[in-house]
């Protein structure tokens, strides 16, 4: 019972804030401290939101760049699991590409974004370039430093029980790296979020770039206001579901945790030597 009113509490909290600038931008707007064509008022953007999802333009424009993050994001994973597992078991093959990987690591995404339009035209490709490069980076990083810190003693303990390479991969390095893995991940995905945006302001027909630039344009600010809205709460939502992830599959104090049970363990117990003093008897 009191976790979960130490959780209320911590919600009603987070809430302060953001509830204190909705009063202060009710109140400039009653007083009309600025204009109303630059900022309007909350009622005026309540409204507008109401009607564009009735009429279905921010479910298709939530679906069209969801599906692009989603795709650039799976695509951009499986090449930075691939790069980490090069950098952390073949670093003398990784050092060629060193270089490389930090220039394009200090590019920002949407400096190549006339490039890539020449390149791939106005179409998804080079879209999901933007995405790819943008979150590549970070999870590649995260997964090498994962997979590079795994515990040799655990290893060992996997190779005095029998397990092949693969088996220990499976069973000690991968839960081992899975922390840093998921925190890759949280980071790849919020990047990719933002570069689809610039993206879309760039080159889309449409997506919630698309419409803000649209709604720019037509001197809309109301629209725009929607927009940055949309963006902020999916991106929050989305960091908000790593974040449960990584407090309910977060690495645990033994660094791994096998399918077989104890197993690891165990063999870690069995493997150590009884004459050898702990820390405690050391220190003694």
């Amino acid at each position: 019972m009191k976790l979960n009113m130490r959780k209320i509490h911590e919600i009603l909290k987070s809430c302060y804030i953001p509830v204190l600038i909705l009063f202060l931008w009710q109140i400039a707007s009653a007083l009309e401290i600025w204009n109303a064509y630059l900022l309007p008022p909350p009622w005026k953007v309540a409204r507008t939101f109401w009607n564009m999802l009735l009429r279905g333009e921010i479910a298709v424009s939530v679906a069209v760049s969801l599906r692009r993050v989603l795709i650039g994001f799976g695509i951009s994973f499986a090449l930075a699991f691939l790069c980490g597992l090069v950098a952390a078991y073949l670093p003398d093959f990784a050092a060629y590409f060193r270089h490389v990987g930090n220039f394009f690591r200090n590019v920002p995404p949407l400096a190549l974004i006339s490039v890539f339009i020449l390149w791939f035209g106005l179409g998804e490709a080079s879209k999901l370039m933007i995405i790819i490069l943008a979150s590549f980076f970070p999870m590649e990083m995260n997964i090498a430093k994962g997979f590079a810190s795994v515990d040799r003693r655990l290893l060992e303990v996997g190779e005095s029980l029998g397990f092949s390479k693969f088996r220990a991969f499976l069973l000690i390095s991968l839960p081992a790296a899975r922390q840093d893995i998921l925190i890759g991940m949280r980071v790849g995905l919020g990047y990719s979020w933002r570069a689809l945006i610039g993206a879309e302001m760039f080159a889309a027909a449409a997506g919630l770039g698309y419409m803000i630039v649209f709604a720019q344009q037509m001197s809309r600010s109301d629209k725009v206001l929607i927009g940055i809205f949309l963006i902020g709460g999916i991106g929050c939502l989305s960091d908000y579901f790593f974040a449960l992830i990584l407090d309910k599959f977060g690495t645990d104090e033994n660094g791994a945790r096998s399918a077989d049970g104890k197993e690891i363990e165990n063999g870690a117990k069995s493997s150590r030597r009884p004459d050898s003093p702990d820390k405690e008897s050391e220190g003694v």
